[in-house]
């Protein structure tokens, strides 16, 4: 089959060097980013930084972007009565100012208008046609402006009230449409798509590659991959012939290509792309048009699709005609754009959908990051306990007394030694869930040992015995925070590296290979040595978010306060009259 001769051909070359390259789905600027556009951009980031920080030697490529072609960005731009070109600006920016500030690490933000995105499109249109996959021909077929999509009857259905049909999958109206269009001759590569889609670890949740094949064991029809001028004029025109546009998921698409210079060879250094994160909305786009537009070039498809699931808010599903979008930037004012970071990658897992729920955010980030978290390293760097402000060595002799007869010290030796292999193992399928699971059950464990070991209770101070237990105690509690501040990364950027900095960790100990350093591998000479935290960082990671009542809310309590006052004095007037 002619995946696996590309796949051949590709073995036979020996890369130059190790590379990891990630993408998100470019969005579509037909409306601001809400926040399953920011997570799918955070899967990807966390990624990122994990591959970065487990394998230093690999050189990880992040590119992310804006879709700004079609008919959707023509209608929006037109409602905000502003010129398509600018309207693609204006919001492409809000998703680079969303990303910064949400620290995105990516290496290029690719845009679609951008003039290198129009040649490498060029170029990919001319491969296929030169290779006999593209032929004119008249198609009609039933059209979905919002998905961009031409729609089967098997994949609608009809609303006998109205005699509208709707997409099964989307639920958005389509249209009948009759065109002459440019055609992919996708059913030539339906065995290919479907090895391709078959291969270990090719998609990910597996839920999503057994949709994929239901889909590929249907006759799959030749594609239009161009529409008409005159109907989407906001398009990249088809070489040498003005008359039509390149269509909207094809010129999408090839941005995967573009963002490493495609045409140019210097591409080749890191295709093909190791993991590329979407949405589950866009998996047939993915899944099926996108490897055989790739076979159809002579490219190798991604090695992997990370496929996520939605976000529903209080149950709901998002939608403006509910008014329940969340928009990043608003909910970041309440609770952190670092919180709003770790609660997504929290709470989200891929095969399921997530519930966005206010309730949920504050209880999980007050008790996580302010108490789990946040409480122990202000303890362990309070002054009445460390007044000299010191990551100190633990002392030989207390330490093995403390794991010989205290429960909860050699409860928390036994977590940390086994943090390392657990969270490798659920950063590398993604599961940023698990990763904070393993992280807080070894923060609960270090609190429990921190309250059982009772540091309050030993002389600060000093060299007598209990001045040394008392320093053991806060080494082994600091090592517990310095090793839960490395795994945690990649899903909090910020607020670990204010952790690692309070305990005074150089970057160049922060590492993955750093997580065997520490009391828990039972080897004396590992760890930090006795030296000082920083004093200008706080020990104060995460402030407690207090629920400010609404004004409305604020306003009936102080009436229903005022009632009451005034049934009282009336109560005890009345009383006094009666006596």
């Amino acid at each position: 089959m002619l995946f696996s001769k590309i796949r051949h051909i590709q073995l036979l070359g020996v890369r130059c060097r190790s590379s990891h390259y990630v993408t998100t789905p470019i969005f579509y600027v037909n409306a601001a980013p809400h926040i399953g556009h920011l997570y799918s951009a955070v899967i990807a980031d966390a990624h990122c930084r994990y591959q970065r920080l487990r394998y230093p030697d690999t050189e990880v490529r992040l590119c992310t972007g804006t879709d700004e072609h079609g008919t959707k960005i023509q209608q929006a731009a037109a409602a905000h009565k502003v010129p398509v070109g600018q309207y693609c600006d204006e919001i492409s920016s809000r998703y680079r100012e969303v990303f910064e500030a949400a620290r995105i690490e990516y290496d290029d933000f690719i845009r679609t208008t951008e003039q290198r995105h129009k040649l490498a499109v060029s170029h990919f249109w001319h491969r296929l046609q030169s290779r006999g996959h593209i032929y004119s021909a008249a198609y009609s077929g039933w059209y979905c402006v919002s998905d961009e999509t031409f729609l089967t009857d098997s994949q609608l259905r009809l609303d006998e009230t109205n005699e509208t049909r709707y997409s099964l999958e989307s639920g958005h109206p389509v249209e009948w449409t009759e065109e002459t269009n440019y055609m992919f001759r996708l059913s030539q590569f339906q065995d290919d798509v479907r090895h391709w889609v078959k291969q270990e670890a090719r998609i990910r949740p597996a839920k999503f590659e057994k949709i994929l094949l239901d889909t590929l064991s249907e006759p799959l029809p030749d594609v239009s991959v161009s529409r008409p001028a005159n109907r989407v004029h906001w398009a990249i025109p088809v070489p040498n012939d003005e008359t039509q546009t390149v269509y909207v998921w094809l010129d999408a698409l090839i941005n995967y290509l573009s963002s490493l210079g495609y045409p140019n060879e210097q591409y080749l250094a890191q295709w093909p792309p190791a993991q590329q994160v979407i949405g589950k909305d866009i998996l047939k786009f993915h899944g099926i048009y996108w490897p055989a537009f790739l076979m159809a070039a002579g490219l190798e498809p991604p090695r992997q699709l990370h496929v996520h699931s939605h976000w529903t808010v209080d149950g709901q599903k998002m939608s403006k005609s509910k008014h329940n979008v969340v928009d990043p930037v608003e909910a970041a004012k309440q609770y952190t754009m670092e919180g709003l970071r770790y609660f997504l990658l929290r709470e989200g897992v891929a095969h399921s959908d997530g519930n966005f729920s206010h309730v949920k955010a504050l209880r999980i980030l007050n008790s996580e990051l302010a108490d789990t978290l946040g409480n122990l390293l202000s303890r362990a760097c309070a002054k009445s306990l460390n007044p000299h402000q010191m990551y100190p060595e633990p002392h030989v002799e207390h330490l093995s007394q403390l794991l010989q007869h205290l429960d909860a010290a050699k409860r928390l030796q036994e977590t940390l030694f086994h943090l390392a292999g657990r969270c490798e193992q659920h950063y590398e399928g993604n599961h940023f869930h698990l990763v904070a699971d393993t992280a807080i059950a070894a923060l609960h464990a270090a609190n429990n040992f921190f309250e059982c070991a009772k540091p309050w209770e030993l002389k600060a101070g000093g060299s007598s015995p209990n001045a040394q237990r008392l320093q053991t105690i806060i080494s082994m509690t600091m090592d517990a925070l310095r090793l839960c501040g490395i795994v945690l990364q990649p899903m909090m950027p910020q607020l670990t590296s204010r952790l690692l900095d309070k305990l005074n960790v150089p970057i160049s100990q922060r590492s993955w290979r750093h997580l065997s350093e520490s009391f828990a591998t039972a080897s004396p000479g590992n760890g930090p040595k006795n030296h000082q935290l920083d004093e200008q960082s706080s020990a104060r990671l995460f402030q407690r978010i207090v629920e400010q009542p609404d004004k409305p809310t604020e306003q009936r309590a102080q009436s229903q306060t005022q009632s009451k006052r005034s049934k009282s004095k009336k109560e005890r007037k009345t009383s006094a009259t009666m006596s």
